[in-house]
């Protein structure tokens, strides 16, 4: 019964956690998860945050960490918009991944809602959520909630908070 929804909890990930059974289907994912997540917790290069089953074991996750954006590197109509400051604070979505038993449930879309929350509920300032698609699935998945590619190309999404805010 570890699988019933309402056993599920999104929390900080711990030492206590179940990590070994994880699969998403991409070795860096998994690995990141088993061997470095904790390490990058501990030394607060970023926060983790587990989708944990009634026995503790990890059925998700994402990772959290402060970076910023230079104004320069937003589209023209939005940073025309913005203070003139050199760079602005950002929130970055460093990795998100859902074991393979749950993908195509909405899991995801639970986690990234949740990483929103989080962000929403911070004393610390950030004008945009950033996201590293890791590919075209990846991409994909992003646009749905609208985010924007930054002008320089490459996998680097981005969606204000403000618009972010709007969803909740």
């Amino acid at each position: 019964m570890a699988d019933a929804p309402g056993a599920w909890r999104i929390e900080p990930l711990d030492d206590d956690h179940r990590r070994a059974d994880f699969s998403c289907g991409t070795e860096a994912l998994d690995r990141y998860l088993r061997v470095q997540a904790g390490q990058d917790s501990r030394k607060r290069v970023t926060s983790c945050f587990v989708l944990a089953a009634a026995d503790r074991s990890v059925r998700g996750y994402y990772t959290l960490s402060a970076t910023s954006i230079a104004l320069t590197d937003l589209p023209p109509g939005i940073a025309r918009k913005l203070p003139r400051y050199p760079v602005l604070p950002a929130t970055l979505l460093g990795r998100l991944a859902v074991d393979r038993r749950l993908q195509g449930r909405r899991f995801g879309e639970l986690l990234l809602f949740d990483a929103f929350a989080r962000t929403l509920r911070s004393e610390i300032a950030s004008y945009t959520f950033v996201v590293d698609a890791m590919n075209d699935a990846a991409l994909a998945f992003y646009g749905r909630y609208r985010f924007l590619p930054l002008p320089g190309g490459g996998q680097r999404l981005f969606l204000p908070l403000a618009e972010i805010a709007a969803l909740f």
